[in-house]
Formats: structure tokens, C-alpha cells, sequence
């Protein structure tokens, strides 16, 4: 069943989502040769501690770290660690999350480590994160949750793929309901698979994590012995890209962006919800 959240609630949400905002500011700072994954996970629990707001992530199903540090192919899920020390030319994808009086925030975005990246891995991030934008401007009052998948497929699909080839959807991960808990229903693929039909209509109060994670090559993954680290079965690197975002009766609202997606959405022909903290 999915949760309906009443606009009080949303505001409450609003707050965790800014300081999921705050950490990716501080981490994306900090991702920087030389630093290691522990490192970031050091300077996400600060921001969450100065504005006391509890981490979601931190033994969520036993998960070790405040956050996730996933490197090169590894799409999803990457624990930090004081082993892995970032190299120039690495490919990160940070994804955090905080609660702030039992509300949910979550939220991911990919950066790269200093310089010398490939044309092919800068246009990779561009996609996956302009294809999490197509799903969150389809969100919107009488559509339903298989017009957000299916925009955000097109989109990718739509966009050549320097080289050639096509870029790998991922199919085994995908985004989610948040709100009181992190992960709820409804599952958000980032593709349209038929048999599951078109999914509940989208109404005022719906909140989502729109997420895609996309790779250079291969749709398909593995999970490591660790249980947790996600990588992409043919070794090819990936983007993952997210944002927590309400449906408001005013229109959508970006509750991990720090001005709510106002401007992204303006680009798009769309405005922005009013944000409830002003």
C-alpha cells in the first residue's frame, strides 16, 4: 500500500531532504585523490550530527556505513572503507540518506575525481542524471508510476552512446516509495516492464525516490562476497543519479534539491511546488 503524505508531513520531509543536500555538498567537496571512501563517510556523519538528524543508511539491514561509496563499475551499495583511496580519474557515485523526526530523505548523484575523464564517461553521468529529471517531470497528478519509468527509458534510449552501442539500464535495482521508512512501495523500475502493468495513479501526497543507475555496457549485475557491494557483470562503469520528490496539489516538489528543483524544472516547461520551509 502506498503511502499518502498530508503537507505537514511533506514539510517534515523537506528537512531531511535538505540535509541529504548538505552531504552531498560536503562529500562532493571531499572526493578528492587522495581521500579514501572512509573518509567520506566521516564528513557525512558530521553534517548529519550538526543538524541533528539521525542516518537511515547506518545498519539498515546490517549495512556497516552512514552512506554509500560506490566506485568505477561498481554501481550500488560500495561500503567505505580505509582500503579504497580515490585515484584521479575515478568515477563515484555517493548515496546518502537522513531521517529527522522518523521522516525519510534520500538522495544519490555521480562525481568524478579529479580530472582527465573520458568524453564517454562524462556524457554517461549527463544521461543518467537528465533521465532521473525526465522521471521526475513525469510526475505529475493523473499519471501513473509506468509514465515515470517509461520516461526515464526513453530518455536514455534516446541519447547515442559515444563509441556506439547502448548504455545498460540496470535491471535488478530501481527506485522506491520513501516517507516514513526508506525503501516502500511502491518499486520504481527504470524501464517499462509490461507485465507489471501501469502501476498505481499518481495523487498529491505520492512520494518517490527516482533513481536510475546506468552503465556503459551491461544491464546485468552481481553482488560481492560482501553481500552488499553491487558491480556491473562485465567490469564497465556506471552512473547513478537520485532524488526524493513529493507530488504536491501545487505540482512536484524536489525534496533532496536545495531550491527544490526550481530551476531544473523551469528549463523543462514545469514549476516547481512552493517549498513548505520557504
Amino acid at each position: 500500500m502506498v503511502q499518502i503524505k498530508s503537507p505537514e508531513q511533506i514539510a517534515k520531509m523537506r528537512e531531511a531532504g535538505l540535509v541529504v543536500a548538505a552531504i552531498h555538498a560536503a562529500t562532493r567537496e571531499a572526493a578528492v585523490p587522495g581521500a579514501t571512501t572512509k573518509d567520506l563517510d566521516q564528513v557525512a556523519r558530521k553534517v548529519l550530527a550538526e543538524h541533528n538528524a539521525k542516518p537511515n543508511f547506518l545498519g539498515y539491514g546490517g549495512f556497516p556505513a552512514t552512506i554509500c561509496t560506490s566506485v568505477n563499475e561498481v554501481v550500488v551499495h560500495g561500503i567505505p572503507s580505509d582500503d579504497v583511496v580515490l585515484k584521479d580519474g575515478d568515477v563515484i557515485s555517493i548515496d546518502c540518506g537522513a531521517i529527522i523526526d522518523g521522516w525519510h530523505g534520500d538522495a544519490a548523484y555521480t562525481a568524478f575525481v579529479g580530472s582527465g575523464h573520458s568524453p564517454e564517461l562524462v556524457e554517461l553521468s549527463r544521461v543518467t542524471e537528465e533521465s532521473m529529471w525526465a522521471g521526475i517531470a513525469a510526475m505529475k497528478q493523473g499519471n501513473r508510476l509506468v509514465d515515470i519509468s517509461r520516461a526515464v527509458e526513453t530518455y536514455i534510449r534516446r541519447q547515442p552512446k559515444p563509441g556506439g552501442g547502448k548504455y545498460g539500464i540496470i535491471e535488478d535495482y530501481g527506485g522506491h516509495g520513501i516517507g516514513t521508512e526508506m525503501h516502500m512501495d511502491p518499486h520504481l523500475l527504470n524501464y517499462v516492464d509490461r507485465r507489471r502493468g501501469k502501476g498505481p495513479k499518481l495523487v498529491p501526497g505520492f512520494c518517490l525516490a527516482i533513481e536510475p543507475m546506468v552503465s556503459l555496457g551491461t544491464p546485468k549485475t552481481e553482488v560481492l562476497s560482501d553481500d552488499w557491494t553491487v558491480i556491473t557483470t562485465d567490469g564497465t562503469w556506471s552512473s547513478h543519479w537520485e532524488h526524493s520528490v513529493a507530488l504536491t496539489e501545487q505540482g512536484p516538489l524536489v525534496l533532496t534539491a536545495p531550491d527544490g528543483g526550481k530551476a531544473k524544472l523551469a528549463e523543462m516547461g514545469i514549476t516547481a511546488a512552493p517549498d513548505p520551509l520557504g
